[in-house]
């Protein structure tokens, strides 16, 4: 972890100086002030420069693309990544002649990628980041299939006039099944069991 002390007539000046010595910008480093330095008469006679300590952080979006190519190319994989960062949110989609292998069936292997970028990426704990995983869009395709099972549960529910208990999913999958039903008046979604067990119940309103 590389670090420099400099100094300049006020901290954000010593700070700026640092960043450009560092190659870097202030959301990728910490700063720790030594001296906040004084002005002095008139700004020159007894003046006293700010002097900081400044602390090139690790990048954890690069260091995380690096882990998914060694995790898949430990599963016989070779991937290449784009990275996409909007604020807190990271999204890495993968793209691979042997994309299918790392989907899995109904995205469970592309799901535990995610669970481990996720694990990976928030390790120091310096900022907090959401992660997706993406391979070659399935997760739009994805979407749109638990969209149009949400409808056809819910018709079951009315015809049925009963519950109906869809399979397992993850916390970001049940999300899309209770936000495309959440404006239909005649049902009504919970989550219900344990973790990995935990499901959706689609339930008839009377």
């Amino acid at each position: 972890m590389r670090q420099i002390t400099a100094s300049g007539q006020t901290v954000e000046e010593a700070v700026q100086t640092a960043l450009e010595q560092l190659s870097t910008t202030r959301d990728q480093v910490e700063v720790e002030i030594v001296d906040e330095g004084k002005r002095g008469i008139l700004g020159v006679f007894g003046s006293k420069p700010a002097i900081v300590k400044v602390i090139l952080m690790k990048n954890m979006v690069a260091e995380t693309e690096n882990y998914l190519k060694t995790v898949t190319r430990h599963m016989g994989v070779d991937v290449e990544i784009t990275t996409t960062v909007h604020d807190n949110h990271v999204t890495y989609e993968l793209n691979s002649d042997k994309i299918a292998l790392l989907i899995g069936k109904r995205g469970q292997t592309l799901n535990a990628i995610q669970y481990l970028a996720h694990l990976a990426i928030n390790k120091d704990g310096r900022k907090y980041y959401t992660v997706i995983v993406d391979a070659e869009g399935y997760r739009a395709r994805r979407k749109e299939t638990l969209e149009i099972l949400a409808e056809r549960m819910a018709d079951r529910a009315r015809r049925t006039n009963s519950k109906v208990a869809l399979e397992p999913m993850p916390a970001f999958e049940r999300k899309i099944i209770h936000t495309s039903l959440q404006n239909v008046k005649d049902v009504e979604t919970y989550s219900d069991g344990n973790e990995p067990h935990r499901h959706i119940v689609i339930k008839p309103n009377k």
